[in-house]
């Protein structure tokens, strides 16, 4: 994980963050034109798969002022005010989730997925826009981190300013520049945060725009990191989703690049992504966004509790034997609830994972 220096968060009791991820999705322009409006749905999936990754990446002082043993609250009611009220053009709320502080103290995070793809003078005012009206809503401080994932270097917007004869307002907000990461790819590929793999499926997809050979290997490169790594094989499922959505390919060359991976995985005897995910995939699709985003949804639900009380349990009893790890991945979303609850009180691994109500 890196240490973000330009992120710079100072938690203190009942104060809420402000999350911005402005994103730049290069695609090809028939993946454009197909997918006019499916941009942010990948983004929304893995970040409320696994937001604690996501907090842990991003907004590391965040992640350690933070009690994950209680599970976050994702507040959709709240989330559906802000977006009904709020009035600014091209403004996407998509995540509030409640978590708690290390102090015992209750902390909101605004998650705001945007697509951008070029430099944006209005950004600033958006951000500034976004942080008053969570506070008028909700009388709650709020912190905001910009993930900037345009091509132009120079371009880091941190603050907004407007005032006149003496009055004045200033907001200052934190940002992150993908662009920062292209220096430690190494260090990317090394690491094993869900978000290590977002951030290079994006550095990819600039580098090998409208070369597609470079982008078939790029892709093949950053899948094949997933097994060796080790990732479970939810989390290659997961992640490849979002790999092959960054970094797609025409037709033939998917074709190919399919049948590259099936022989890969027979080799191996893992058939994660070319089982019957893919056919659900693909069927998904035909069925309709809507039937694939709520199946997403509910998915992201099972995920995130599963992620979240594994490390409630590591945290509890240090270790986490594999017997555990793969009765909890098996567990339905009201049993991982269950177990939640008893984290704190029980005595041993053992007393949590009692298969009992």
């Amino acid at each position: 994980m890196f240490n973000l220096a330009m992120v710079s968060v100072k938690l203190r009791p009942g104060l809420d963050f402000l999350l911005f991820d402005e994103t730049s999705i290069i695609m090809s322009d028939q993946t454009r034109q197909s997918q006019p409006n499916e941009y942010d749905s990948p983004w929304k999936e893995i970040v409320k798969s696994y937001f604690i990754d996501f907090i842990s990446f991003f907004l590391p002082e965040a992640y350690d002022g933070i009690d994950w043993r209680h599970q976050p609250e994702f507040l959709d009611k709240e989330l559906d005010r802000i977006t009904r009220e709020a009035k600014a053009k091209n403004r996407r709320v998509d995540l509030l989730v409640k978590v708690w502080l290390v102090t015992g103290d209750e902390l909101w995070m605004l998650i705001h997925v945007e697509i951008q793809g070029d430099r944006d003078g209005t950004f600033p005012e958006r951000m500034y826009t976004g942080q008053y009206r969570a506070f008028d809503l909700h009388r709650k401080p709020v912190i905001g981190l910009a993930i900037l994932t345009d091509e132009d270097v120079n371009w880091r917007p941190s603050e907004y300013r407007l005032g006149k004869f003496g009055s004045e307002v200033v907001y200052r907000f934190n940002t992150v520049k993908l662009l920062d990461y292209r220096e430690h790819f190494p260090s990317l590929e090394q690491s094993n945060n869900p978000f290590a793999v977002v951030t290079m499926a994006h550095l990819a997809a600039k580098q090998t725009r409208n070369q597609l050979e470079a982008r078939y290997s790029a892709k093949w490169q950053i899948l094949y990191g997933l097994y060796q790594r080790g990732f479970t094989r939810q989390q290659i499922i997961d992640l490849f989703r979002f790999i092959d959505w960054i970094l797609s390919l025409p037709e033939d060359a998917d074709k190919r690049f399919w049948q590259e991976l099936s022989n890969f995985e027979e080799q191996r005897k893992m058939s994660y992504i070319t089982s019957v995910e893919r056919i659900g995939m693909e069927r998904g699709m035909e069925r309709g966004i809507q039937i694939g985003e709520q199946r997403g949804l509910q998915i992201g639900e099972q995920k995130g509790a599963a992620s979240m009380l594994c490390r409630q349990l590591q945290r509890r009893f240090q270790v986490l034997p594999e017997w555990a790890a793969s009765k909890i991945a098996e567990a339905d979303l009201a049993t991982l609830e269950i177990w939640s609850d008893r984290v704190l009180d029980a005595q041993t691994l053992e007393e949590v994972l009692l298969t009992r109500n």
